[in-house]
């Protein structure tokens, strides 16, 4: 049977990308279940899949995880062989430092620049908040990238969980149009280049739904 995976919009749910990208880059099968979040209906639904009501959420037959790292987590568990945080222990450690600090953080960027997948590029700028959040993403990655990843164009040189966690941020400084360092860029479009990345932004503009509320920014 394979894992079950509930999202949001691909528009703009970036807690659902995360997970999505990892398990559809690493080749790993699942059933997805999408779910428009911004409906009533929707809302009402995501409260029998998660106590918080939102998403994502993974089933593997009747465990039930959610939160976007335990899925990640409970993913390289099940899936020993698949190599979704680095080998290397110094390399997995601190792939685990950034991809939760950027689960509790950055909320400057998060909420001026909210991910949007149908939004075309048009620059916007920055308050300060957001923009000491990209100074400390280009400087995170740049670390990354010096100190662990030599064996590929990703933070930790191939492709990995952190990726995954980052990779909301990826569609924000490029649809926001963000100034970024030469470096940087690059590694976003590495992960653009990803086909699970391509995937995900085809299906998102093949969504009916639309919220005007992110579109208007």
């Amino acid at each position: 049977m394979p894992l079950k995976l509930v999202i949001g919009n691909k528009a703009y749910s970036s807690w659902s990308l995360r997970p999505w990208i990892l398990l559809g880059q690493m080749h790993i099968p699942f059933e997805e279940v999408a779910i428009n979040i911004y409906e009533d209906k929707g809302k009402r639904l995501m409260r029998k899949h998660a106590p918080t009501g939102k998403v994502p959420v993974l089933y593997d037959g009747d465990i039930h995880v959610w939160e976007s790292l335990a899925i990640m987590e409970y993913v390289a568990e099940k899936y020993p062989d698949k190599n979704i945080w680095p080998k290397n222990k110094a390399a997995r450690a601190h792939a685990r430092a950034i991809s939760n600090e950027m689960h509790a953080g950055f909320q400057g960027l998060r909420q001026h620049c909210p991910t949007n997948f149908v939004r075309e590029v048009r620059k916007r700028e920055l308050t300060e908040a957001a923009a000491k959040d990209v100074d400390r993403l280009e400087a995170m990655w740049a670390d990354a990238r010096r100190r662990f990843g030599k064996g590929g164009p990703f933070l930790f040189g191939k492709f990995s969980a952190a990726d995954a966690m980052f990779a909301p941020v990826v569609n924000r400084l490029h649809v926001y149009d963000v100034k970024v360092k030469k470096a940087t860029r690059e590694y976003m479009e590495a992960i653009r280049a990803l086909p699970a990345w391509v995937a995900w932004h085809d299906e998102a503009a093949k969504e009916n739904f639309r919220n005007p509320t992110y579109d208007a920014i």
